[in-house]
C-alpha cells in the first residue's frame, strides 16, 4: 500500500506540473525569465536560447554576445533565425538593457542578413540586411517592454520574407566600458505559432534632409505622407531624436481636422507609449509629424545623420490591421508643406515639462541643456500666430459695375492688372452649335462689344478695353512675356495672337474661320491658349469636339500633339474636355483640366510625356479650370463645375499642393453664390479672381486668417477657440455637400456650355441641369424625412414604455391595486438588456462595449439617469453590478 501510495503521489505531482503549463502557456516562459540574466551586463551564465513552453507557445531570446566596443558611437548587428519554417507570431517584447550601455536598439525582420554567424560592425560599410530591412521593435533610454493588444502580433517566418531577427544596438559613450566589462543586452521575443486574427507593424515617419542652424532657437522637421492602404489601428508610438530635439508630435489628417496620435519630449524614455486618441488611419488620410530643434550650444550646423552629433527624427507608429491584407510595414520620409503644417495645432511647439529626476541626459550628447520653455517660446508665437490663411470674398470688389457679358477667360499682364475676355450681348445656348460643332448664328455678327478688358485688379476699374467686332464666341485668354494676348473663340474655331496696344490688329491666327477640323491645320471648338515663357512654344488644348493638346512654334508652326496619359495605360482614357492649361514654369510643365473627368494631368511640356494627375471626389467630377503659382513647392488653383448628369459636390475653389495633391484650402464667395465658375486665375501675393459665366461677373479672394484657427491670448498663453474644437466633435462625420439654395425653374435663365454628350443630342443645358437639382434636392427631402421619422419611432416607444412604467407603479402602491412589477415583462425588461440590467441608468459604454470596434472609455459616465426613486433605492456600491440593478419589487399590499 505504501508503494501504491508513492505511485499515486508521484503521478498527481506530474499531472499538476504538466496542467499548469498547459493552462498557462507562458508559466515556463516566466519562469526562464525571471530566473535567467536580468543583468544585461552579466554575460558569464549560459542561456538557453529557444524555450518552449508547450506545442503552441515559445519564446526566443536574442542576445549581443558580450562585446566590448572600442570606440563611441558603434553599431553592432546579429542575426538568429526564426526558430520555425511555418508562420509563427510575435505577441511580447521583454527587453534588456540600460542606457548606462545602450543608447538605443531596434530589432529588424528580413529575410538576408549580412552575415549570420557572431555579430559585426553594422554602422559604417555593412548594413543590417542585404534585402529590405522591416523595423519591428525599437527601445531606448530605460524603457519599459511595450504590450501588443489581444489577438495581435508581429507575423514572421514561412512566406512573410522574414526568416531572420537581425538586432542592432548603439553603443554612444565608449567611457562607458574603462572597466572592460563585456555587454550582452538584447530582448526576449514571446512567440505563437496560432494564427493571429490582426497583425501588427510599423509605420516610420522620418526626417533625411533637416538641417539645423547653428544658435537658432527652434528649428521644425516636418514630415507628411498620404496613406495609400487599407484601414490600420495605431495602439502605441514612440518619439527618436538626439540631444537636441525638444519635442515630437504625430498626427492624422482628415479632411483638414488634424487629430493627434502622439506627442512626446525625447528627453524621456524613449519607448512606445499608448497613443494619445483610439481612431483608424484610412486612404486617403494624410500622416504628418513634426520634431522641434535647437541649435543652441553648437557652432556648426548639425544634420540629420546616424552619430550623436548628428540628428534624428524618427516618430514611430505602431499599428495593427485585419490579417486578410496587412502590411507589416511602412514609412514616409516626405518633407511636409509649410501649406500643410500652417495649421498644425499650436501644441506640436509647446514643450512638454521635464523634471531634472526624470530626465534623460546622455553623456555623449554635446549640446548643453537649456530652458526648455525658454527655447519655444519665439517659435511658439510663430506658429500659432499664423495658423494658416484661407481664402475669403473681397465683397466690394469692384466697386462699380463692369458690365459684363458671359465671362469666359481671366488673365494677367505683367503689370499685374487683370485682363477679362467676356462675350458681351452673345450667349451660348443650346441652339447655338449643332452636332458636328458648327457655329449656327453667324447671321448675328461679331460681338460690336469691347470683348476684352484691362482691370485695375486692386479697385476693379476699367484701365482701357478693345476686341470689338472681332469674335463670335470667346472662351479662353493668356498673355505672352510681351503682353500679347492670346486667345480662342469657339465659335471661329481659331486661335488669336492680338497685340495689346488696343489697336484690334492680329498678330498670328491659327485655324481657318467657321471650319473645324480634326488635322494639323483646323481646330474644334479650342478652348484654352498657353505660351510658354521661355521658348514661346503655342500650347492648345482641343476642345469641345476633339480631344487632344496641340503644341506650335512661336511663328505658329504645327510641332506635335498628344492626347491624356495615365500611368497604367490599359486603363487610360481619353480627354473629355481638355477645358483649359496652366503652364509650370519652374517645372516645365503642362497642366490640364480634364474638364468632364473632373481630374487635372500635367505633361512635360517638351515632349509630352504624362507626369501626374490630380483626382479628387471633391471635385464632384468636374475641373473647369486650372492656374499655377511657383511657390512652396507649387500651388495649382483650380474651380469644379456641375457635370451633366447632376450636382454630386458645392461649387467652390481649391488650392492643391502640386508634390503631394493633398487640398490645402478650399473657398467659396460669401455674399452671393457659384453658378458657372469658368476660368480662374492667381496673382504672385495669392490674390485670385475667379470669372462666372452664368452670373455674368468677376469675384476676387484675398488670403485670411482660418476663423476655425484664430489664437487668442488668455493669461499670455496662446490658445484655440472654440470653433476649433467644435469642428473636432465633428471630425469623423462624413461632411455633407453644401447645396446651392433651391430656386424655382423659371427663374434660372443662365445657359450653362454644353458637355460631349450634349452636343451628340442638343438641349437646353441649364434647364436640365435644374431639374436634375430640383430632384436630387426633393429626393434627398424626402430621404431625410424618412430618416427622420425612423429615429423618432424608437425614441417614442421607448417614452411610451417609461410613461408606462410610471404608470403602472403609481397604481401598485394604491390600496385598490396590487399589481407586481414583473422585470420580464415590462418594459424595465426591454431596457435592461440595453443597460446590461432591467433598470437602473443606460449605460452606453455596456451598449457600445458589446460592438466591434468600440470601447468603454469615455462612455460610462453618459448614462440616462433613472427615476429619482431608483437613485434613492440603490445601495451606492462600487459595483457596476449593483449600481445599475432594479429596485427591489415590493410585497403584496395588507
Amino acid at each position: 500500500m505504501g508503494a501504491l501510495g508513492c505511485t499515486v503521489l508521484v503521478f498527481a505531482l506530474f499531472f499538476q506540473c504538466h496542467s499548469r503549463s498547459v493552462q498557462n502557456p507562458m508559466f515556463r516562459s516566466k519562469r526562464f525569465q525571471d530566473d535567467a540574466w536580468s543583468d544585461p551586463n552579466d554575460c558569464s551564465r549560459t542561456r538557453q536560447p529557444f524555450v518552449l513552453s508547450n506545442p503552441y507557445n515559445f519564446s526566443l531570446d536574442i542576445r549581443i554576445p558580450g562585446v566590448i566596443p572600442t570606440e563611441s558611437d558603434s553599431y553592432f548587428c546579429m542575426a538568429v533565425p526564426v526558430p520555425t519554417s511555418q508562420e509563427a507570431y510575435i505577441v511580447d517584447f521583454v527587453p534588456h538593457a540600460t542606457m548606462d550601455t545602450a543608447h538605443h536598439m531596434i530589432l529588424y525582420g528580413c529575410q538576408t542578413p549580412y552575415a549570420t554567424q557572431g555579430y559585426w560592425d553594422c554602422g559604417k560599410e555593412l548594413g543590417t540586411c542585404r534585402d529590405q530591412a522591416k523595423i519591428m521593435y525599437a527601445w531606448a533610454r530605460n524603457a519599459p517592454p511595450t504590450k501588443l493588444p489581444k489577438d495581435v502580433g508581429f507575423k514572421v517566418g514561412g512566406n512573410t520574407r522574414v526568416n531572420y531577427f537581425v538586432l542592432q544596438i548603439h553603443y554612444g559613450d565608449v567611457k562607458n566600458f574603462r572597466d572592460h566589462h563585456r555587454d550582452c543586452s538584447g530582448l526576449t521575443l514571446r512567440m505563437t505559432s496560432k494564427r493571429q486574427p490582426f497583425i501588427a507593424g510599423m509605420y516610420l515617419m522620418m526626417s533625411v534632409d533637416t538641417v539645423i542652424p547653428p544658435g537658432k532657437k527652434v528649428t521644425n522637421a516636418d514630415i507628411a505622407c498620404t496613406y495609400p492602404s487599407s484601414p490600420m489601428y495605431p495602439f502605441a508610438f514612440r518619439t527618436h531624436t538626439h540631444s537636441l530635439g525638444k519635442v515630437v508630435s504625430g498626427y492624422r489628417v482628415r479632411n483638414g481636422q488634424w487629430t493627434q496620435i502622439g506627442r512626446q519630449s525625447p528627453l524621456l524614455p524613449q519607448a512606445f507609449y499608448p497613443v494619445t486618441n483610439t481612431i483608424d488611419v484610412r486612404n486617403g488620410d494624410i500622416l504628418a509629424a513634426r520634431c522641434v530643434f535647437t541649435g543652441e550650444g553648437r557652432t556648426t550646423i548639425t544634420q540629420i545623420g546616424g552619430t550623436s552629433n548628428d540628428e534624428m527624427c524618427n516618430f514611430y507608429i505602431m499599428y495593427y490591421m485585419d490579417n486578410t491584407h496587412a502590411v507589416p510595414y511602412m514609412n514616409c520620409g516626405d518633407d511636409g508643406s509649410s501649406e500643410l503644417f500652417r495649421n498644425i495645432p499650436s501644441e506640436a511647439n509647446i514643450p512638454i515639462p521635464v523634471s531634472p529626476d526624470h530626465m534623460m541626459s546622455m553623456k555623449h550628447e554635446s549640446a548643453p541643456q537649456k530652458d526648455i520653455v525658454e527655447l519655444q517660446e519665439p517659435k511658439r508665437e510663430e506658429e500659432v500666430l499664423d495658423q494658416g490663411a484661407h481664402l475669403v470674398e473681397v465683397s466690394d470688389w469692384p466697386e462699380a459695375d463692369l458690365q459684363l457679358g458671359q465671362v469666359s477667360g481671366l488673365a494677367l499682364n505683367s503689370d499685374g492688372d487683370l485682363i477679362i475676355f467676356h462675350r458681351g450681348d452673345h450667349r451660348w445656348g443650346m441652339t447655338s452649335f449643332n452636332f458636328n460643332g458648327v457655329y449656327q448664328q453667324k447671321d448675328l455678327g461679331p460681338i460690336q462689344q469691347s470683348t476684352i478688358m484691362v482691370v485695375d485688379p486692386v479697385k476693379g476699374k476699367v484701365l482701357k478695353a478693345s476686341g470689338r467686332n472681332m469674335f463670335y464666341m470667346p472662351h479662353g485668354i493668356t498673355t505672352d512675356k510681351d503682353d500679347n494676348y492670346w486667345l480662342t473663340d469657339v465659335a471661329l474655331h481659331q486661335v488669336f495672337k492680338l497685340s495689346s496696344d488696343g489697336k484690334d490688329r492680329p498678330l498670328l491666327v491659327l485655324g481657318e474661320a467657321f471650319e473645324p477640323g480634326s488635322d494639323k491645320q483646323h481646330f474644334c471648338q479650342p478652348t484654352d491658349v498657353t505660351v510658354d515663357p521661355v521658348t514661346g512654344n503655342i500650347y492648345v488644348s482641343d476642345g469641345y469636339c476633339n480631344s487632344r493638346i496641340l503644341k506650335f512654334s512661336p511663328e505658329g508652326k504645327y510641332i506635335s500633339h498628344w492626347g491624356a496619359g495615365s500611368s497604367d495605360r490599359k486603363r487610360r482614357a481619353s480627354f473629355l474636355i481638355p477645358h483649359s492649361l496652366t503652364f509650370l514654369p519652374d517645372k516645365r510643365e503642362l497642366c490640364v483640366a480634364d474638364r468632364d473627368h473632373g481630374r487635372i494631368q500635367c505633361f512635360m511640356a517638351d515632349t509630352g510625356e504624362f507626369v501626374k494627375e490630380i483626382k479628387k471626389e471633391q471635385f464632384g467630377g468636374e475641373v473647369f479650370a486650372i492656374a499655377y503659382l511657383p511657390v512652396q513647392g507649387g500651388l495649382i488653383y483650380a474651380v469644379n463645375g456641375v457635370p451633366p448628369d447632376g450636382q454630386v459636390a458645392p461649387l467652390q475653389g481649391f488650392v492643391i499642393n502640386y508634390s503631394t495633391k493633398e487640398i490645402l484650402d478650399s473657398f467659396s464667395p460669401d455674399t452671393q453664390e457659384f453658378k458657372l465658375p469658368h476660368d480662374i486665375v492667381v496673382t504672385a501675393d495669392g490674390s485670385v479672381f475667379v470669372g462666372d459665366a452664368a452670373s455674368d461677373s468677376v469675384m476676387k479672394f484675398v488670403q485670411s486668417a482660418k476663423a476655425e484657427h484664430r489664437s487668442v491670448k488668455k493669461g499670455g498663453i496662446e490658445v484655440q477657440e472654440i470653433e476649433e474644437t467644435e469642428t473636432f466633435v465633428q471630425a469623423d462625420l462624413k461632411p455633407l455637400p453644401k447645396l446651392p439654395a433651391q430656386r424655382p425653374v423659371a427663374a434660372v435663365q443662365k445657359m450653362q456650355e454644353p458637355s460631349q454628350k450634349q452636343l451628340q443630342q442638343p438641349a437646353a443645358p441649364e434647364e436640365k441641369q435644374t431639374t436634375k437639382t430640383a430632384a436630387n434636392q426633393s429626393a434627398q427631402g424626402m430621404s431625410t424625412t424618412i430618416i427622420t421619422t425612423l429615429l423618432l419611432v424608437p425614441l417614442v416607444l421607448v417614452i411610451a414604455a417609461g410613461v408606462c412604467i410610471r404608470w403602472r407603479r403609481g397604481r401598485m402602491y394604491t390600496d385598490d391595486c396590487q399589481v407586481k412589477l414583473e422585470p420580464s415583462g415590462s418594459a424595465g425588461g426591454i431596457l435592461g438588456k440595453l443597460r446590461g440590467k432591467a433598470a437602473g441608468s443606460l449605460n452606453l459604454g455596456n451598449f457600445f462595449a458589446s460592438h466591434k470596434g468600440y470601447t468603454r472609455q469615455g462612455f460610462d459616465r453618459l448614462s440616462t439617469e433613472g427615476s429619482d426613486l431608483e437613485k434613492d433605492e440603490e445601495d451606492g456600491t462600487d459595483s457596476e453590478n449593483e449600481e445599475y440593478s432594479a429596485p427591489p419589487v415590493p410585497g403584496p399590499s395588507s
